[in-house]
């Protein structure tokens, strides 16, 4: 295994970091001031994790740090113990199409056959995105990280590691730990590898990309989507200063064409314009993309919001009422995400008070649900808790942290266990 420590300390007697409420979160993505750990091996991750326990040190798991702001600003953190070296593919069964991957490896080298295209997509890990369940447009056809594993190893702090489900689909034997880590920040346990189901590559993908005169019109046209014999793989909105819907198509260049055109039939589609190939020029309400293009529209989207300023929460709502919504969400400046799921991202513009009244009236409004900060500065999260009330689940929560970390030394009090 392998330490950085720029302090000369030894991993078992490291000074503990304590963090101030303003600069918590970035402190944990510049580390020269904190050990960090690297198992080469699961085996040496487990007994990483069953030292620090033992000796009561606070750890944070880290694996490309594309979400180390997420969740809250951490109370302490003795070192960081990073999954990087286990970034081994351990099988791919072609026949089957599983695969089982390493927590560290990303998904850049092997997304095309997983269909998982969360923010950060090149550079997150296959434990990090595990971790906080995060996923991306392709979420409408082929669902959450949740949803496609089907099997995972996990190190607990008492040194075991646990295997649970399987390499086959059709797997129902002993409990559904994977499902459980699925979201909990490395709340638990360390992910240690994972195996998933994977999807054939489609012969053909188009995009149709409609900007709609208003989010009335917007919403109109997802109805007429969600009830009509459409199977896009990935069906998108983004609202900020226009109304735009993405809709992807992939299968057999046949299929591809003939859904496209029934896609423009559409009556809330007519109107707005004769659809452009190869991309938006002219100033077109419609325009259909493929190739290059298409990439370039999709990478385009999954940019946007991350590139602007502001705080960032993911929220659900109900997809038939979102126009209703957004107008009772005065503060809100930009939303992008799963039209049919309804589930996505909601950046809001302005001073941290500002973003915190925004926040709470999220919360409060009957249309959105499971508002959570992914991203917004220490002074927002000592305002505005990063988890929301947790309700019933309050005490669930307790119970499954006590009884997988018992000492409490998993992810410094960031949450949500």
């Amino acid at each position: 295994m392998t330490t950085h420590d720029h302090s000369t300390q030894k991993p078992q007697n490291t000074q503990s970091h304590p963090f101030s409420a303003g600069s918590a979160s970035s402190a944990l993505n510049v580390v020269a001031d904190i050990p960090m750990l690297e198992p080469d091996t699961a085996d040496e991750l487990a007994v990483t994790l069953r030292r620090a326990s033992d000796q009561r040190q606070s750890i944070v798991i880290r694996g490309a740090g594309t979400k180390m702001d997420w969740g809250r600003a951490p109370q302490r953190v003795d070192a960081i113990l990073s999954t990087r070296r286990l970034n081994r593919l351990l099988a791919h069964a072609h026949g089957d199409l599983t695969a089982t991957i390493e927590a560290g490896a990303t998904l850049a080298r092997r997304g095309q056959c997983l269909p998982l295209d969360p923010p950060f997509a090149d550079r997150a890990t296959i434990g990090g995105i595990l971790a906080t369940n995060d996923s991306g447009p392709l979420r409408h056809r082929f669902g959450t990280p949740r949803d496609l594993v089907i099997g995972v190893q996990l190190a607990t702090t008492d040194g075991t590691l646990a295997k649970a489900g399987g390499q086959v689909v059709k797997n129902v034997a002993g409990y559904d730990l994977s499902k459980l880590v699925c979201g909990s920040f490395g709340s638990l346990a360390a992910i240690v590898s994972a195996t998933f189901k994977l999807t054939p590559l489609p012969r053909a993908s188009k995009t149709i990309v409609v900007e709609a005169p208003d989010v009335e019109t917007l919403g109109q046209i997802v109805r007429d989507v969600m009830s009509s014999q459409l199977e896009p793989i990935a069906f998108d909105i983004h609202v900020s200063d226009v109304a735009r819907l993405l809709l992807r198509f992939a299968s057999l260049p046949n299929v591809v064409d003939a859904q496209i055109e029934q896609t423009l039939a559409l009556a809330a589609l007519k109107g707005l314009g004769a659809p452009k190939r190869q991309g938006r020029d002219g100033g077109c309400a419609t325009a259909v993309t493929e190739d290059d293009a298409e990439r370039a529209v999709w990478e385009e989207h999954s940019r946007r919001l991350w590139e602007s300023p502001g705080a960032i929460v993911r929220a659900s709502w109900m997809p038939a009422d979102l126009p209703a919504a957004l107008k009772g969400a005065t503060r809100v400046t930009e939303l992008a995400g799963r039209a049919a799921v309804g589930a996505g991202l909601i950046r809001i513009d302005g001073d941290v008070r500002t973003q915190a009244a925004a926040i709470e009236q999220l919360r409060q409004s009957t249309s959105f649900r499971n508002v959570v900060i992914v991203r917004g500065s220490d002074e927002l999260k000592s305002i505005v808790d990063v988890w929301g009330p947790l309700g019933d689940r309050e005490r669930l929560f307790a119970s499954l942290k006590h009884a997988l970390d018992p000492n409490g030394i998993l992810n410094a009090g960031r949450g949500p266990l």
